[in-house]
């Protein structure tokens, strides 16, 4: 009888089978986290607490992680408050808000993991002697605003106006709605059906556009007023002849009672087993393998930027003539400081996609590469004959990643942009008290938070190759992010419990030169506006609170220590792990 060639259980095999892990110490900011994503990854508990978290197995050596606060704070409300965070968020608002959300905490965790993953990939390659990894909160948090510093500290000003405003929108009828197109044309359309000015839908284009990148949008007042004059009929029907997508805010309730438990990432083994591994010697965990990244935007770009930083060779492909965003405002020494702050280190090559000839040519480089990543709209790698299959052909053992909005989870879903996804997944619920409404962030939250799932799936199926000896694919989502995200939240729906953080959750406290923040388990005693900050933060310190101010301006943050400059002159944010 003929011996199938890939066993069925080697099919189902995850990246962490037969290890174990054991917290020990005091507790860490994302204990639970890591240890949920550790299970899911094959991982078993062996039981223990503590904010040190230790895998171990017979191959490879144990790994530990640690994670921190940092320097200044002592919780999310104080780390959102030091880095920068709280004033991004509170962009489309006028003033510096919390995210009700733990956004930090969950950042932090997946951080925590990646380094787990980076380290016992290191030890099976003979990378090095990798055996703890620490992730700093504050540092976290300023990878999240790491694209804002950069604008911060560019040799020019924003392209756009930094002032409040932005969607949701709210038809005549009380539906709450957002909108998402990425062409002008379609933009000037939809609108056009709902008889708003021209003049105001021709000023509004450049604001919703550059959302992405300023965390706000300041829209003529005469667009909201538009919806407002319409039913959500009409507002539905302008979008489906336009070509624009609408969705419909939808609540945290609703998101738990459709949730199907799905995993942040999926992995599938491939079903032949051509993977010779190649040690190293080199200190960085992922030197010697070579990532070909083809990445929009900031979900893959990020992706690959964090595997670059634990010692990939990243090379991105980019479209005849070199990625147009190279060139967007504001930028340091001619190149656009976001778009450094995603993609510096990374080389580059030109390909015409639609070519026949250069689609053959990234076919043959992936044949040479470790991981191939991307994020095109669903179905356009099979459409171009660049899907798993294909780049597989030439090389079983390809890690295989995709990077994509919903992982086809969702029926009917709309274009699966972080906004979108917000308003879908009960986001703008989660990130607002209950004394607020509902409005997803205009900080790219999944954006950022899809791209370290991203890698974290990566060096997940990277370990993976390394010890069953077969490529893998790996998909991961912005949908995966926001359930991530949410996920405390809808265990409260759960529980019969009210999902949404209390009236004030987060809120900053205004004082006569500025604001300040309390950590979470503590209320402001006293009214703080007639006081300076210092004189606010002495009285609360005094009376044993945990307070400290609020960084409102990112370009004090520029001045500290922690944040340097590349060779362009653009602000860089130091990398999260300390040990690895």
């Amino acid at each position: 009888m003929a011996t199938p060639a890939t066993p069925a259980i080697a099919r189902r095999a995850a990246p962490l089978d037969g290890l174990r892990f054991e917290g020990s110490g005091p507790p860490g900011v994302a204990d639970a986290l890591v240890a949920e994503h550790l299970r899911l990854l094959g991982a078993r508990s062996d039981g223990g607490s503590g904010g040190r978290l230790t895998v171990s197995g017979p191959d490879p050596d144990a790994v530990s992680a640690a994670t921190t606060w940092g320097d200044g704070a002592v919780d999310e409300a104080t780390v959102q408050a030091v880095t920068g965070v709280m004033a991004v968020h509170g962009r489309r608002d006028g003033a510096p808000r919390g995210l009700a959300a733990d956004y930090v905490t969950t950042t932090t965790g997946v951080l925590a993991v990646q380094g787990l993953l980076a380290g016992l990939l290191a030890r099976a390659r003979g990378a090095g002697a990798v055996a703890h990894v620490e992730v700093s909160a504050e540092r976290a948090a300023l990878l999240t605003v790491s694209q804002y510093l950069a604008a911060e500290g560019a040799e020019e000003g924003e392209a756009a106006e930094l002032a409040p405003g932005g969607p949701p929108f709210t038809s005549s009828d009380g539906t709450v709605f957002e909108l998402e197109t990425l062409d002008p044309g379609v933009w000037a359309a939809f609108w056009s059906a709902l008889d708003a000015p021209a003049d105001a839908v021709r000023r509004g284009w450049r604001p919703f556009q550059f959302r992405y990148a300023t965390a706000c949008a300041p829209l003529p007042h005469q667009l909201h007023a538009a919806v407002r004059a319409s039913e959500w009929e009409r507002i539905r029907r302008a979008a489906e002849v336009s070509g624009a997508d609408v969705c419909p805010l939808r609540s945290l309730a609703e998101r738990a009672a459709e949730f199907d438990g799905s995993d942040p990432w999926r992995l599938t083994p491939s079903e032949s087993n051509a993977y010779f591994p190649v040690t190293t010697a080199n200190d960085l965990p992922l030197a010697g393998f070579v990532v070909l990244e083809a990445g929009r935007r900031i979900q893959a770009p990020l992706a690959a930027h964090v595997l670059g930083l634990l010692g990939a060779e990243v090379v991105r492909v980019e479209p005849p003539g070199g990625d147009p965003l190279r060139g967007m405002p504001p930028t340091c020494s001619g190149v656009s400081a976001r778009w450094l702050a995603l993609n510096r280190g990374k080389k580059a090559v030109e390909v015409d996609i639609k070519s026949p000839a250069d689609r053959e040519r990234l076919r043959e480089m992936a044949a040479g590469a470790d991981v191939f990543l991307h994020n095109w709209a669903p179905g356009k790698a099979a459409q171009l004959g660049l899907d798993h299959e294909h780049l597989t052909a030439a090389n079983p053992s390809l890690v295989y990643a995709y990077t994509g909005g919903w992982a086809d989870r969702l029926p009917d879903a709309p274009m699966g942009t972080d906004f979108m996804v917000q308003a879908r997944t009960g986001v703008g619920e989660a990130v607002r008290s209950a004394d607020e409404p509902p409005a997803p962030s205009l900080m790219t939250l999944l954006d950022v938070l899809g791209g370290l799932l991203g890698a974290e799936a990566v060096l997940a199926g990277l370990l993976l190759r390394e010890r069953a000896g077969h490529g893998v694919r790996v998909d991961s989502s912005l949908l995966g992010a926001a359930d991530v995200l949410t996920a405390p939240a809808r265990d409260r729906v759960t529980q019969g419990l009210d999902p949404r953080r209390p009236a004030g959750f987060r809120r900053p406290a205004r004082t006569a030169d500025g604001w300040v923040a309390l950590a979470d388990h503590h209320a402001l005693p006293l009214d703080v506006t007639g006081l300076s900050t210092g004189q606010a933060l002495e009285e609360l310190r005094g009376r044993g609170l945990s307070a400290v101010p609020v960084v409102t301006d990112l370009a004090d943050l520029l001045s500290t220590g922690s944040i340097s400059r590349d060779a362009h002159g653009a602000p860089a944010v130091p990398t999260p792990w300390s040990s690895v």
